[in-house]
């Protein structure tokens, strides 16, 4: 079960890299929902953090991973903002 719990902690972080390229190959995250990213951001928090209290090692690798994947995509979302 352990060695699921890495499969699945890989493939949900990985998912994440085509979007930060993408952000950073286009210079907009214009169709990014900061609520979303938000919101998900905070979740992926309390994630890491349940991982480290059960002593979880998938959990807590998938999510500090995702949760840096997460800030850089939120970063972004600010760099790239439009002023008006």
């Amino acid at each position: 079960m352990e060695t699921l719990g890495y499969l699945a902690g890989i493939l949900t972080t990985i998912a994440f890299v085509p979007q930060v390229i993408q952000i950073y190959k286009t210079k907009s995250a214009k169709d990014i929902s900061l609520a979303m990213f938000l919101l998900f951001t905070l979740g992926v928090t309390f994630w890491l953090v349940y991982g480290i209290s059960a002593n979880a090692v998938p959990v807590i690798a998938a999510n500090a991973i995702t949760l840096m994947l997460s800030l850089v995509i939120l970063f972004f979302k600010y760099k790239y903002r439009k002023s008006v």
